[in-house]
């Protein structure tokens, strides 16, 4: 039986490129989760809700397991016909595109705040995929927000009891089924698809001296990490930390950066690790080093996209279609493309401008400097993926270089392309206003900086990045403030909204080196560095001498 309850409408619930991300307490309110989850309902893509499917699923954080609840109860009023859920409600965001494209279902929530704290006093999100497995594009979160806007009631199904979320099997209601399915399954089956699993466990076999460690960082992922490294691979379990997914995270930050994955770090270090690796909580991100090298997440899709074809069987019989990045990523992916032949593509940060791509048959590898990278099997990025692709790489390249480590195959690259040394600070919960204020006022000095030398570097442009897109010819504009010296250098800010309150502010420095590779980055950039804080005056708007991490 369908009941329908009066509702009035919240302020602030626009998604953004991650969907809605609010502090728990805000969730919480009477109404407020309920009122959004109609409004996707609502929004959904023609032929709509009515007999549709969806995929559900989350990272596992504090709230979800209520949230799912919610979404099956008012999406059978809506006239869903079927449910797939994550065993217990988990799914990482990978595995959740995955099941969508498999399924040829109408659509996902994803519940996750991804790389944000959980807990009862941290974050929750609640995120909406379409058809084709990636996040949904301007038009549909734009009809979402509007439908949040004007909502006067939702409607949801009365049921005796919880539905069960452990049980694996298909459960008939009046109207709809929910079927619960292994998290994990079709996620290892896709990823056996697309690497060489037997070449990586010679390679471990042979190699008795390499380590892997993998810190799943208490986020979605360590079911996935024991599955593929320790039980398809044969890595031992001390390979994995941290694989147990918690409502809080285990109090983790679950960010795969050098501040937030500092115990991965620590050990990596200590121990000799030859790959260490993490994942974010909702399993979309990915960090990979060795206890003498740390790969930047721009420098890693360059390497993947140099060797794919070579050795991942799925490029192997695909080919490579095109590259791509985010526009505040570095160029070394377009070095690549360069030199195979390939189109490059850059567009906003937000992957959903990677799907349009990938859709069209024109993107096959594609990356963000914020950890994101993945190629077109799914339509969002792939934490796991880019770390069994390393494996791949590595097994590879040691077959005829014995020895060869992270820090040799990237020095054999930048021997090949140069070093594009990269590095990004972030100021995280700045207030909004003091930031906002920074970007308008750089903006608008923005033609009185060319020609201007600063820090010892002229400039030679400024300008808003705008991307149309070549597919549906939409266009975005205002996708961050990009400062372009003579000597191809970059300083790029932007404002983020991955954050659950106040503003994150990102400043990305870039600089290229034809010649000289081993100086440490921070070293190499520092001028560059200097030259942004003067460019902008940060700490004058922000209050913030320090940023809050340092990539």
């Amino acid at each position: 039986m369908s009941v329908t309850v009066a509702t009035t409408p919240f302020e602030g619930q626009k998604p953004g490129t991650s969907g809605l991300r609010k502090r728990v307490v805000v969730f919480q309110q009477e109404h407020y989760t309920e009122n959004f989850i109609q409004a996707i309902f609502t929004a959904m893509p023609a032929p709509g809700a009515q007999g549709a499917t969806i995929v559900v699923g989350g990272d596992g954080r504090y709230y979800m397991r209520d949230v799912v609840q919610k979404i099956i109860r008012i999406g059978a009023a809506n006239g869903i016909a079927r449910f797939i859920v994550g065993q217990d409600g988990i799914l990482s965001t990978p595995a959740a595109s995955a099941i969508i494209r498999k399924s040829q279902a109408d659509g996902g929530i994803i519940l996750t705040a991804s790389h944000n704290p959980g807990g009862p006093n941290a974050d929750f999100g609640i995120k909406y995929n379409t058809r084709n497995g990636g996040p949904a594009p301007e038009s549909v979160t734009d009809a979402i927000y509007a439908a949040t806007r004007t909502i006067t009631e939702y409607r949801q199904v009365a049921l005796d009891a919880p539905v069960d979320l452990t049980t694996i099997g298909c459960q008939r209601f009046d109207g709809f089924d929910v079927e619960i399915v292994d998290s994990v399954a079709d996620y290892v089956e896709l990823t056996k698809s697309i690497f060489d699993f037997d070449l990586i466990r010679r390679f471990r076999q042979q190699s008795p001296d390499f380590s892997l460690l993998f810190d799943a960082l208490n986020g979605v992922t360590g079911p996935y990490g024991r599955r593929i490294f320790v039980d398809e691979l044969g890595f031992p379990e001390s390979a994995l930390d941290q694989c147990t997914p918690l409502e809080d995270f285990g109090g983790c930050h679950p960010d795969p950066n050098l501040t937030y994955a500092d115990k991965l770090v620590a050990r990596v270090e200590r121990e000799k690790v030859a790959l260490g690796a993490a994942s974010d909580g909702d399993g979309d991100r990915n960090m990979v080093l060795s206890h003498d090298w740390f790969v930047t997440p721009s420098d890693s899709v360059a390497v993947i996209a140099h060797y794919a074809a070579e050795c991942i069987p799925y490029f192997q019989r695909q080919g490579l279609r095109g590259l791509a990045r985010s526009m505040p990523t570095s160029c070394a992916i377009d070095r690549v493309a360069a030199a195979k032949g390939l189109e490059i593509f850059e567009v906003p940060t937000g992957w959903k401008f990677f799907g349009n791509l990938m859709d069209a048959g024109r993107l096959s590898i594609c990356g963000e400097e914020s950890f994101g990278t993945g190629s077109d099997h799914i339509r969002e990025k792939d934490g796991i993926w880019a770390i069994v692709a390393w494996l791949n790489i590595l097994a590879h390249v040691n077959q005829t270089q014995p020895g060869a480590s992270v820090r040799s195959i990237m020095r054999d690259f930048y021997q090949v392309y140069g070093r594009n040394y990269f590095t990004r600070y972030d100021y995280e919960e700045v207030g909004s206003e003091g930031a906002a204020q920074m970007i308008n006022d750089l903006r608008a000095k923005g033609s009185d900086l060319v020609g201007q030398t600063i820090s010892g570097f002229t400039v030679a442009a400024v300008n808003d990045f705008e991307y149309t897109d070549p597919i549906d010819h939409s266009i975005s504009r205002n996708q961050g403030l990009r400062v372009i010296f003579d000597d191809s250098s970059r300083i790029i800010f932007r404002l983020s909204g991955t954050g659950s309150e106040g503003a994150t502010v990102r400043i990305y420095i870039e600089r290229f080196d034809p010649a000289e590779f081993d100086t440490d980055a921070q070293v190499a950039l520092k001028p560059l560095v200097n030259a942004a804080l003067e460019i902008s005056q940060l700490s004058k708007y922000t209050g913030r001498n320090e940023p809050t991490v340092i990539t």
